[in-house]
C-alpha cells in the first residue's frame, strides 16, 4: 500500500473507500488528490493510491458494468442530449489507470458542442476497444442519417484531428 494511505484523515480514508466501493474513481482520485496535494502529492501518484484501493477491496467493489454499444441504447442517449446530432464521433482517451479507451460522442449543431454516448474500454472478450467503437458509432451514424468520424481508429491518438476541424463548423441560420 502506498505510504500517502497513512496521511489521509480517518473522514477521507471512509470518503475514499465509499467511492471504490461504488466504482466511482474519479471521485476517489479528487479526494485523494485535494486532501494530499498540500504535502506534495500529484495527481498520478493519487490515481495510484485509489488503484490500491480497487485492489484492496476487492471483491466488494460494485463495477459499473460498461455502456451499452446497441442501436437503440445509443439513439436514447443522443435523444436526450440538447441539441440535434450532426455527427458521431469516435475519439481516443486514456489514463494511467486504463490505458487508452475510446470515447463515442454526438456532435451537435445547436447548442454547438458534444454529448457523450459511451465509453469503450474494451471489445467483445476484452479485445481492443476500436473495433467495437467504431462498429457501434457508424451503426448509429448510419441510423441518424449523419456522418461517423473516427481519426485515427488503427493507432491511439487522443490529438488526432476531430471532426470539426476537418469539417468545420456548422453552417449558421
Amino acid at each position: 500500500m502506498s505510504g500517502w494511505w497513512a496521511f489521509l484523515e480517518e473522514r477521507t480514508r471512509r470518503e475514499v473507500d465509499a467511492q471504490v466501493s461504488s466504482d466511482r474513481r474519479m471521485a476517489a482520485v479528487r479526494a485523494v488528490w485535494e486532501a494530499l496535494r498540500p504535502l506534495g502529492l500529484g495527481l498520478h501518484e493519487a490515481e495510484l493510491v485509489v488503484h490500491k484501493r480497487y485492489e484492496a477491496l476487492g471483491d466488494r467493489v460494485r463495477f459499473r458494468p460498461p455502456d451499452p454499444l446497441d442501436v437503440r441504447s445509443l439513439a436514447a442517449r443522443a435523444a436526450a442530449l440538447p441539441g440535434r446530432v450532426t455527427a458521431v464521433e469516435a475519439v481516443w482517451d486514456g489514463d494511467t489507470v486504463h490505458d487508452w479507451f475510446v470515447l463515442l460522442v454526438a456532435v451537435l449543431e445547436r447548442p454547438a458542442g458534444e454529448g457523450s454516448l459511451a465509453t469503450v474500454h474494451h471489445g467483445p472478450g476484452g479485445s481492443a476497444p476500436a473495433p467495437a467503437a467504431a462498429e457501434a458509432g457508424r451503426a448509429l451514424a448510419d441510423y441518424l442519417g449523419v456522418p461517423f468520424h473516427f481519426a485515427s481508429p488503427d493507432v491511439p491518438d487522443d490529438e488526432a484531428p476531430r471532426f470539426r476541424e476537418v469539417r468545420g463548423p456548422s453552417p449558421g441560420p
